[in-house]
């Protein structure tokens, strides 16, 4: 594990990580590794503390990706704070940052695509379908190039997370996926890097969502109907001035639609506050 407060090692090509990464396989080290899209918090951090338990070393990769964003998504506007990221990463202890160049992941001539169904069916999908084809492409890189034992993701992107593990499996990619738990305010809104979008009385309401989430868990607990419960849970939300995409009950493991008592129980939602697109989930 690094130091924490000194300067990680920074590289920006496949080269210089795979030179980096045969060094610490020589000393017979293994290897965790986070990606990031940059614009780091508390949650990205609380995932780099969560790899250091499982490996050796930690690399931390940086990479707003551009085929994840729609032409009317906000892939020019995504924060971006490398120097900070970079003092964040260094307090932690990461060893390693893998910040490379869109024409270092995407090279001129670039023409391989994922498809992925499954858990990438629905929710996000119905609102984004470019998503996870752009997600699965980029992670699939970055494992490979990485090379990492263990890889982990945060459940703050619960379908995200479901995807990629279900694409590492059915890819044979010799990785295990490990989920990161959700990091919250104090007040319960889930850390995200475009939070800092939000105005002071957006950010005063954001709350609600997972109040509504939590009310719905409770419930389903004591017996109701799970998409009884996740409808009230959209008119809560509602009624609280967000634009909601979508409140679903779904399968934890499958994200299929619920369709046998007593199977595991995961609460996603999308809305819109303001400008600002807002996602959550807890489980059941």
């Amino acid at each position: 594990m690094g130091e924490a407060g000194k300067a990680p090692k920074i590289v920006g090509t496949v080269a210089e990580l795979r030179s980096a990464v045969a060094d610490y396989r020589r000393a017979g080290e293994t290897l965790g590794f986070v990606p990031t899209m940059g614009a780091l918090h508390e949650g990205h951090i609380a995932l780099v503390k969560q790899a250091q338990t499982l490996a050796d070393r930690v690399v931390v990769s940086i990479f707003v990706n551009p085929t994840q964003f729609a032409p009317n998504e906000d892939f020019s506007r995504y924060p971006r704070t490398f120097d900070a990221d970079v003092d964040k990463l260094a307090q932690a202890g990461c060893d390693l940052v893998y910040a490379p160049g869109r024409e270092d992941m995407y090279p001129a001539g670039f023409s391989t695509g994922i498809s992925i169904a499954g858990p990438a069916q629905g929710l996000e999908s119905d609102f984004r379908p470019h998503f996870f084809s752009g997600v699965a492409i980029v992670v699939a890189k970055l494992l490979l190039q990485t090379a990492a034992d263990v890889a982990v993701f945060g459940e703050k992107d619960y379908q995200q997370l479901r995807v990629v593990t279900q694409m590492a499996r059915d890819l044979d990619l010799p990785v295990r996926i490990v989920p990161g738990p959700t990091v919250r305010e104090s007040d319960g809104l889930a850390l995200s890097s475009r939070n800092r979008y939000l105005t002071p009385e957006e950010r005063a309401i954001a709350p609600v969502i997972h109040r509504a989430l939590t009310t719905a868990a409770i419930a389903i607990k004591a017996g109701a109907v799970p998409d009884t419960v996740a409808a009230e849970a959209e008119a809560t939300i509602a009624r609280a001035g967000l634009k909601v995409d979508y409140v679903a009950a779904r399968n934890a493991e499958t994200l299929a639609p619920l369709a046998v008592p007593g199977e595991p129980v995961r609460l996603l939602v999308a809305a819109w506050l303001g400008t600002t697109r807002l996602i959550d989930n807890i489980g059941v």
